[in-house]
C-alpha cells in the first residue's frame, strides 16, 4: 500500500472526527514519528468488539511505524468514567480492578503487537506523586468547563448527584497525555470531552497539544445500544468461535456495512445480506481464532441452522413486549425464563441442568448460564432446546 493510501486509511476509514486534521495529516505526510495514546479503564474483565474499533485504529498507526502508548487506567477506574452516565458509577475496588486487568493485555495482543507498544498503568504517576500533584492538575480546568459536558448537564437538570471524584476524572485522564508526551489520542465519540481535556491539560503544563481522533461507537447485537457487557449485547474477543460466529449472524442487516468498516479491512457487498453477513462472521472469527476454527464455526452454524435441519414449519411462540422490559419490577428476561416459557412443564432443576449442559442455543449462540439476560430481539429469535426442538420467538 502506498504511503498516501496508508495516511488516507488512518484519517478516514472508520473515523468520526479528527482535531486538528490538517495538523495531523501534515505530521503524517512529513514522516514524523508520532506517539499515539489510547487509554482503557479495566471496568470489566473482557474486551469486546466495541473495544476493538479504537485498537484497530491504533494498529494502523503501529503498522505505519508510529509508537503506540497503551494506558491501563487502573487508577482512574477507581473513580469511574462519567461519560454517557445518567447516574454515579459505583467505584471499583483494587481487587476488582486487578481481576479485570488480567486478560486485558492478552486480548489487546490479538490486535496490537504488544511487545512493540509502550504499556503504562496510570497509577504509576497518580498514585505515587501525592496530593500536591493532584492539586496542580486540578488547576488546569475550571468547574464551569467541566460542567459543560452533556452528561453532567443532563444530571443537573434531572437533579441527579455528581460526585467531586467524577469532576476530577477528565483532568486526571487528560494528565496521562502529559506523562506519556502524546502527539495523538484515540477514543470513541463518547470520549471526545475527555480527549479534548487532554489538550487543555497539556497546554496548562506548557506542552504542544495532542491531535484527537475519534472513532464511531459500535452498536451491539440488538442493533440499538452501544455494545456493552452491562446491556448484554456484546461479542467478546474471548467468545468461543461458534458463539462469535453465531452472534455476528444475529446483527441487523442495517449494521452489516458498519461492521465491515470498523472490524475488517474489507468493503461490504450488501447485495445479498445473508451472504455478506456470513462472510463478515467468517472474517471476524478468523481474526481472533484462526482460519481453521472460523471454518468449523461456519460449518456448525450452517449445519445447525440450515434449512435441512430446520423445518420451515417451526412452531412460533409470542412473548409479550413487557417480558423484555427490565425497568418493570421483577422482570428478568433470562435464558432460564425463556426456556420456562417454551417448556412450562419442565421443573426448574431440569431447566437449569439443560442449560448448564449446553442444551440451549439462541440464534446459534450456546447459552450455559441460566441467569444470562437475553436482550429483546428486533426480529424473530430462533431458539433450539435440546437436540432437535426449534421454536421461533416473536415479540407481540
Amino acid at each position: 500500500m502506498k504511503s498516501s493510501e496508508i495516511i488516507s486509511t488512518i484519517l478516514e476509514r472508520g473515523v468520526e472526527e479528527v482535531i486538528v486534521k490538517t495538523h495531523l495529516e501534515r505530521s503524517l505526510r512529513e514522516g514524523k514519528k508520532l506517539r499515539v495514546k489510547f487509554g482503557i479503564d479495566p471496568t470489566a474483565p473482557n474486551i469486546h468488539l466495541g473495544h476493538s474499533v479504537p485498537l484497530r485504529k491504533l494498529k494502523q498507526f503501529q503498522d505505519a511505524g508510529h509508537t503506540i502508548v497503551l494506558i491501563i487506567g487502573d487508577f482512574t477506574a477507581r473513580i469511574g468514567d462519567p461519560s454517557g452516565r445518567n447516574d454515579m458509577r459505583k467505584p471499583l475496588s483494587e481487587k476488582e480492578i486487578k481481576e479485570n486487568m488480567k486478560g486485558y493485555l492478552k486480548e489487546a495482543g490479538l490486535i496490537l503487537d504488544v511487545k512493540k507498544a509502550e504499556i503504562h498503568h496510570n497509577s504509576e504517576w497518580h498514585e505515587k506523586k501525592g496530593l500536591t500533584h493532584i492539586l496542580s492538575i486540578a488547576q488546569s480546568a475550571t468547574i464551569q468547563q467541566v460542567l459543560k459536558r452533556d452528561d453532567f448537564k443532563k444530571r443537573i437538570e434531572s437533579d441527579s448527584d455528581i460526585s467531586l471524584l467524577e469532576l476530577f476524572y477528565p483532568v486526571l485522564q487528560g494528565y496521562d497525555s502529559v506523562e506519556v508526551n502524546a502527539d495523538v489520542e484515540i477514543g470513541g465519540t463518547d470520549q471526545k470531552f475527555n480527549l479534548l481535556m487532554g489538550r487543555r491539560v497539556q497546554r496548562h503544563f506548557g506542552m504542544e497539544e495532542q491531535d484527537v481522533l475519534t472513532v464511531p461507537l459500535l452498536e451491539g447485537t440488538d442493533g440499538v445500544k452501544k455494545m456493552s457487557k452491562s446491556v448484554g449485547n456484546y461479542i467478546a474477543l474471548g467468545d468461543e468461535p461458534n458463539d462469535m460466529f453465531g452472534k455476528i449472524m444475529t446483527i441487523p442487516d442495517s449494521l452489516i456495512e458498519k461492521y465491515y468498516t470498523l472490524l475488517t479491512d474489507e468493503k461490504a457487498d450488501i447485495s445479498d445480506p445473508y451472504a455478506s453477513k456470513t462472510h463478515l462472521a467468517e472474517i471476524v472469527t478468523e481474526l481472533y481464532h484462526g482460519k481453521k476454527n472460523a471454518e468449523k464455526a461456519k460449518d456448525f452454524f450452517v449445519t445447525t441452522f440450515s434449512k435441512k435441519e430446520i423445518s420451515e414449519d417451526i412452531p412460533e411462540l409470542f412473548i409479550e413486549k413487557y417480558f423484555w422490559d427490565t425497568t418493570i419490577s421483577g422482570n428478568t428476561s433470562t435464558a432460564f425464563a425463556i426456556v420456562k416459557r417454551i417448556n412450562p412443564d419442565m421443573s426448574n432443576s431440569e431447566i437449569r441442568r439443560l442449560i448448564e449442559q449446553g442444551g440451549l442455543s439462541i440464534d446459534a449462540q450456546k447459552k450455559q448460564d441460566p441467569e444470562e439476560v437475553i436482550p429483546e430481539p428486533k426480529k424473530d429469535m430462533l431458539v433450539k432446546v435440546g437436540k432437535k426442538r426449534f421454536v421461533k420467538i416473536r415479540v407481540k
